[in-house]
């Protein structure tokens, strides 16, 4: 019997190690050498097609996608010695494993003074809403919800001719009933997220089951819509910022697992489809461009005219953790707007402190309250984690959470399940002053950190504490905004320093959109509530701010390519609050922001249509830019697309680059003098003349060369040459200031940040 066990064990151990020596397939995306499709192929995809299946064992299902245009190559499911085949072959570039990315408005209109404009850059009201009609915007999102009011079509013109996209037919999606004249196009692309274990079950479709497509798209051209609230919060007139755009929906977002291939076929399509502009809430932790799915798709579009629109990120305060960017992406920060969610806290000892509340019942006001904050055995009690709270100790009363860790909307759960009646979310050193409220499943009231600290505080030192909340639904015309966001992704750009990232910030804090009514307002599971808008915030909700601004200079100036409107973009944006301060952090009370968290400032549409002077980017300029960046040349090539370039014109580095705002880096290799030169062109009116003014810290001088510039005609380039010297005795830190060209009708605005590597003696 002993050797039967013995025996059975040691065949259990060899199909154990047997079974763990079989490799997996993964997804990867293949850069192909283009020119090289052999003339007996018709099509590239049949080459790519017969190339894989020769070169590997893989069936015909291995290929997931063709890339025509945001790449040339194809995703496919491999094995592990299929791929070291693929990059031991001469007709391919590169290979690299499938990445995932992760998904990051009643007042914003007349925040951004778009509402109630006679005559916009020399255009009636009537006139611009009629050429925004002709600019398509393409969302790369979760998909939408199309039977929102914020995608009606009411009086709008037939769809434009050039459009060559389509609407996808689901089992949950008729095209001929879902898409109008206003929601042009709807896809999804699946087939990348499905190869991985990670993709979530979901109908295929176009349908938004997450929210988060749907509050981008209508945030970035939804449709007017009167009374639109979350259960009474910012009640009001809902509308998009360009309204009378079109949108095209490209679902690549499955609940929140979005992968490389998935996107960049989207890039492929919404490029061929014919949009306009790109808007693309989405982000990874890329390291290079090349492998980065958003810069890949992103520079075929600019290629085709299309500007592209990116979230920075939420991993702010922390700094350089900013994403999305390459320079020829304008990357978009996020900033609070003058309307607040006020609620009270009055503690048993009578002290009465704020915060923020988006809980719409009157049953827990003016009432007396236990109140307890958990910090047992338990070590993550105190941060509401799944599982921490004992239901015995919570029962009937109000639990004070420490924010981090989990979602803030996972806490208030928490409480709920444990028979909690309340929360208050207080806010950590992390997470400092910024107060974002939430849709929360019970009453709940968030704040900041020294109020955090002050009931902390008191509930250690109170036998009995108690305390009663007070709602005070939605107030407008609040100072001082706009605040930058604690959460938004700060700078220096990790990639390239020589390029200033974030580009500009825009609303992205409490902000109302349209939603879709089987989510949830928390997109929990459990929540059951139906809601057509709601309030969330994150860079996400910056973007599409951005992105509708930029529909409606692409509808004034359509010959406009996408580097001089993200130009006219940055070089208008404004750069103090209501109070006439500079900018607020809300990551610490007391502090003010700088352009490593709001790049060149806060968006400005109506200034953003009369620029004055643009810089501009040439193609071969964001060539000359990869080549500083000492990348490989078959890498660039991945990226441009090209075989007939070489690096022999590059730049000395990344900051020489014709870019709107000034990253300068002194110190390395004892540099103490950095200069840039830097083109600009008259957009305005003939006979225009500038006169620079600089401002910079005590410890650089700078000088502008010439310090005036005389522009004859319209569409005339002048040069300026910038000259930064570091004073001795500068140590490692940062500074800033800005270069400003100005006359009486503009004035034409370009931060500097400067960085010491090492100490300058």
């Amino acid at each position: 019997m002993g050797a039967v066990i013995l025996l059975y064990t040691i065949l259990l151990l060899f199909l154990h190690s047997s079974m763990a020596a079989i490799p997996t397939k993964k997804t990867y995306i293949v850069h192909m050498k283009h020119h090289l499709k052999p003339p007996s192929f018709s099509t590239h995809h049949q080459w790519y097609k017969s190339y894989l299946q020769s070169l590997t064992s893989s069936n015909k299902n291995s290929l997931l996608y063709t890339y025509d245009i945001a790449s040339h190559g194809f995703a496919a499911s491999l094995y592990p010695h299929e791929v070291d085949l693929l990059r031991q072959s001469d007709s391919v570039v590169n290979v690299y494993e499938d990445t995932f990315y992760t998904l990051q408005t009643t007042r914003t209109p007349e925040f951004l003074g778009l509402d109630n404009l006679n005559s916009w850059a020399g255009r009636t009201l009537p006139e611009l809403n009629n050429a925004a009609q002709d600019v398509i915007i393409g969302v790369l999102d979760s998909g939408i919800w199309p039977e929102s009011k914020s995608f009606s079509d009411v009086g709008m013109s037939n769809v434009p001719s050039r459009w060559r996209g389509e609407c996808q037919s689901a089992p949950d999606f008729d095209p001929n009933v879902r898409c109008n004249k206003k929601l042009i196009g709807a896809q999804y692309f699946v087939k990348g997220c499905k190869a991985s274990s990670s993709c979530s079950e979901e109908i295929e479709s176009p349908r938004d089951h997450n929210g988060h497509g749907t509050h981008t798209a209508s945030t970035a051209a939804g449709s007017i819509v009167a009374n639109a609230s979350l259960f009474g919060y910012a009640k009001g007139t809902a509308r998009g910022m360009a309204p009378q755009a079109r949108i095209a929906s490209y679902k690549v977002c499955w609940n929140e697992t979005c992968a490389g291939s998935d996107i960049l076929a989207a890039f492929d399509r919404a490029i061929m489809d014919g949009v306009d502009v790109l808007s693309v809430s989405l982000s990874n932790n890329a390291t290079t461009y090349y492998n980065d799915a958003i810069a890949l798709g992103a520079f075929a579009a600019i290629e085709k005219g299309i500007l592209v629109s990116c979230s920075a990120g939420n991993d702010g305060p922390r700094i350089s953790t900013v994403v999305n960017t390459a320079p020829w992406v304008i990357t978009v920060g996020a900033a609070t707007l003058d309307r607040d969610f006020p609620a009270f806290v009055t503690l048993g000892n009578g002290q009465r402190l704020q915060g923020v509340s988006l809980y719409s019942g009157k049953e827990m006001e003016n009432k007396s309250l236990s109140l307890i904050y958990p910090k047992g055995n338990n070590s993550s009690s105190n941060l509401c984690l799944r599982g921490s709270l004992d239901p015995n100790v919570v029962r009937g009363k109000v639990v004070l959470c420490d924010r981090g860790a989990n979602d803030r909307v996972e806490k208030g759960l928490v409480v709920k399940e444990a028979n909690g009646i309340g929360m208050i979310l207080a806010n950590t050193p992390e997470t400092g002053e910024e107060l974002v409220a939430d849709s929360q499943l019970l009453p709940a009231v968030a704040v900041g950190r020294k109020v955090g600290d002050v009931i902390r505080e008191y509930v250690k030192t109170e036998s009995n504490p108690t305390v009663d909340f007070t709602f005070l639904g939605t107030v407008v015309k609040v100072k001082p905004s706009p605040v930058v966001a604690g959460f938004s992704s700060r700078g220096p750009n990790a990639i390239a320093p020589q390029i200033l990232k974030p580009d500009v910030i825009g609303p992205g804090v409490n902000i109302l959109a349209a939603w879709p009514e089987n989510v949830g307002p928390t997109s929990l599971d459990v929540d059951t509530r139906k809601t057509s808008f709601n309030i969330i915030s994150g860079t996400s909700m910056a973007c599409p701010h951005v992105t509708g601004v930029a529909a409606l200079i692409k509808a004034v100036h359509p010959e406009w390519s996408p580097s001089a409107i993200k130009s006219a973009i940055m070089t208008t944006a404004y750069n103090q609050d209501n109070t006439n301060s500079s900018f607020r952090d809300s990551a610490e009370d007391g502090i003010f922001s700088n352009p490593l968290a709001h790049g060149s400032g806060h968006v400005n549409p109506q200034k953003a249509l009369s620029p004055g002077l643009v810089y501009d980017i040439r193609i071969q300029d964001h060539i000359k830019f990869l080549c500083s960046l000492d990348y490989p040349m078959d890498q660039i090539q991945a990226i441009v697309k090209r075989v007939n370039f070489t690096c022999a014109n590059k730049f000395a580095d990344a900051g020489q680059i014709n870019y709107p705002s000034f990253s300068v880096l002194f110190g390395i290799n004892s540099t103490r003098v950095v200069r840039y030169t830097r083109e600009v062109t008259n957009v305005g009116a003939a006979e225009s003349v500038y006169e620079v003014a600089i401002d910079a810290p005590s410890s650089v001088t700078a000088t502008v060369k010439p310090p005036k510039l005389v522009f004859k005609k319209v569409g005339e380039k002048l040069h300026y040459t910038v000259t930064f010297v570091s004073k001795k005795g500068a140590k490692t830190g940062n500074a800033f200031g800005w270069i400003s060209w100005e006359n009486a009708e503009n004035q034409v605005r370009s931060p500097v940040a400067f960085s010491w590597m090492t100490d300058l003696n």
